[in-house]
């Protein structure tokens, strides 16, 4: 297996990388900036520069990855055409690659409220909006996938139990990146993660479950 993570200088793409090299899996990782890359993922890593918003220059970038796992995420910005281009135009063009190139799985961080219109999130324009139809776009794409739609995210980690609901059904709470990038590199494992959409939050009342029991319990 290697992963090829779009995303890997993010807050949560790093600690992904982190997270498969510590299982000795290979990571190919996109990157815009092949040089801020070094001085913040580990050195086995293998740097591409590449845009997911640039199809062209997404084929060559993939290389020999039999896996897709996107971190993306639009920043902050007074364009309001960015969301649209990284959160659904980026994930389309990496789901339409997956597809010519016959990728065994693709893994989406996504985020709570994506079906909430009249959510504050979507004030920032409309990224809610792009991150659901992007949601849409992996589910007919007839790709083995993951949808991850995480809580607020922390970057400090807890010993909080993770927990995970079916989609539309959590609607509050937080979660660290590290857990987060635990659930998607677990789901590259479990049988029961294929082709689900699963909520997650960290809670300090929720009782302890394994992955497996996890992923299971997610219809």
């Amino acid at each position: 297996m290697k992963v090829f993570v779009a995303g890997a200088t993010g807050e949560t793409g790093r600690r992904i990388v982190q997270e498969l090299r510590g299982r000795n899996i290979s990571v190919r990782a996109l990157v815009r900036d092949i040089q801020k890359a070094k001085t913040i993922l580990p050195d086995e890593v293998e740097l591409v520069e590449a845009d997911v918003t640039n199809y062209q220059s997404l084929h060559t970038a993939l290389g020999d990855s039999t896996v897709i796992l996107c971190a993306t995420g639009a920043k902050p910005s007074f364009d309001p055409t960015t969301p649209y281009k990284v959160d659904y135009e980026g994930t389309k063009n990496l789901v339409n690659l997956a597809k010519t190139k016959g990728i065994e799985r693709f893994i989406l961080v996504s985020s709570l409220c994506v079906s909430q219109f009249f959510h504050p999130l979507n004030l920032f324009w409309l990224i809610l909006v792009w991150k659901k139809q992007a949601e849409e776009y992996i589910q007919k794409s007839g790709l083995t996938y993951t949808i991850v739609r995480p809580g607020g995210l922390k970057n400090e980690n807890n010993t909080d139990p993770v927990v995970m609901q079916s989609a539309d059904t959590l609607f509050e709470g937080s979660i660290p990146r590290q857990k987060v990038a635990q659930v998607c590199v677990e789901a590259l494992f479990e049988e029961s993660a294929k082709n689900k959409i699963v909520e997650i939050v960290a809670n300090p009342n929720a009782p302890e479950k394994s992955f497996p029991e996890l992923f299971t319990g997610v219809v």
